[in-house]
């Protein structure tokens, strides 16, 4: 499973939020040391995913190489280290043939680090699927596994973007893009879908990229919306919906469906960075507050990729929001030490 933190939301920031500044960016702390400036990492790293080991460190994944996965490694949040990739040429799964690995999902999983992934290619969206790999250290190397299911196969257009979750015991795996988001149970190792259970749907045709946590009493279903890779055009954006069940209905704030294409817009495009979306799994801090990773393009520079954004997700009344729902520019850092 993910550590903790991560599956289910903190419970002690429900009604605030401290104020952001919106001032220049970079890639580097604040001179003071207590704030740090977007984006975290100028590389570009689209659909990150990450997850606390017992190292102490905190390691993310993404899509950067579509032949590979990049592998970054930090304390703080803030100051990344590359390490390696998760496959070596030799490794690369052979599953994914000719297209690119695409949109990981890490997680730990008795006693294994296991990493789920698309296989896709542009315009092939009955030919791409999720594969799984794993690993004994989040380093990698990562041996593959192998493919769970293709498009084709599972009957689901365009099945990308992997999320893994555990609840009540049991493994769940839920994914799609702009073809519906879609969830089912795997067996106990995780590395394989359960014998005749059902494909149930939880959303309609608005987005991908899907991230579901837990806190208090509600399920929260997170995704992006709109365009994710025209640089200075992409519309992406961070929407979500809420529910009493992991597999819905989610519900906007007025009781509307997202199997009806409703949802509740958390973050989107500002006059820095556009594209804001595929957000990585919530870190809880010392405080109590919620830390979401994603990726954007700088305005400005949209050249230089997807690049790494972090922002803090406030609770107020049972629903999350980010502070002027747009990226920080610079913000406190997390309380991590």
């Amino acid at each position: 499973m993910k550590k903790l933190s991560f599956i289910v939301c903190s419970l002690a920031a429900l009604f605030s939020c401290s104020s952001t500044s919106y001032s220049s960016s970079g890639p580097e702390k604040g001179s003071d040391g207590t704030t740090y400036k977007n984006p975290i990492i100028q590389t570009s790293l689209p659909d990150p995913t990450i997850i606390k080991a017992s190292d102490g460190y905190y390691y993310l994944y993404a899509t950067e190489d579509i032949h590979n996965v990049p592998i970054y490694r930090t304390k703080d949040l803030v100051k990344w280290n590359f390490v390696g990739t998760a496959f070596t040429e030799a490794s690369r799964p052979s599953f994914v043939k000719g297209g690119g690995i695409w949109a990981p999902d890490i997680n730990y999983i008795d006693g294994k680090y296991v990493l789920y992934y698309a296989m896709s290619t542009w315009g092939g969206e009955w030919e791409c699927g999720i594969g799984v790999a794993v690993a004994d250290s989040p380093a990698g190397p990562f041996t593959d596994k192998g493919k769970l299911f293709t498009s084709k196969e599972i009957g689901v257009q365009n099945s990308i973007d992997p999320f893994y979750i555990e609840d009540g015991g049991k493994k769940y795996l839920f994914w799609g893009s702009f073809r519906g988001i879609y969830g089912t149970e795997l067996n106990s190792d995780g590395l394989s879908l359960t014998k005749d259970v059902p494909l149930t749907k939880i959303a309609d045709t608005m987005m991908e990229a899907t991230y579901i946590c837990k806190k208090g009493d509600y399920y929260y279903l997170f995704g992006s919306n709109g365009t994710c890779c025209e640089g200075a055009n992409s519309t992406y954006k961070v929407v979500y919906g809420r529910s009493t069940t992991l597999f819905g209905p989610y519900l906007t704030k007025d009781g509307k469906s997202m199997l009806n294409n409703y949802y509740e817009e958390l973050i989107h495009r500002s006059d820095t960075f556009v594209g804001t979306g595929h957000n990585a799994e919530f870190v809880t801090d010392k405080d109590g507050n919620d830390w979401m990773i994603y990726h954007a393009f700088l305005k400005k520079d949209p050249d230089a990729g997807r690049v790494l954004m972090m922002d803090k997700v406030c609770w107020k009344d049972g629903w999350p929001y980010v502070e002027g729902s747009i990226p920080s520019t610079e913000a406190k850092v997390p309380a991590l030490h």
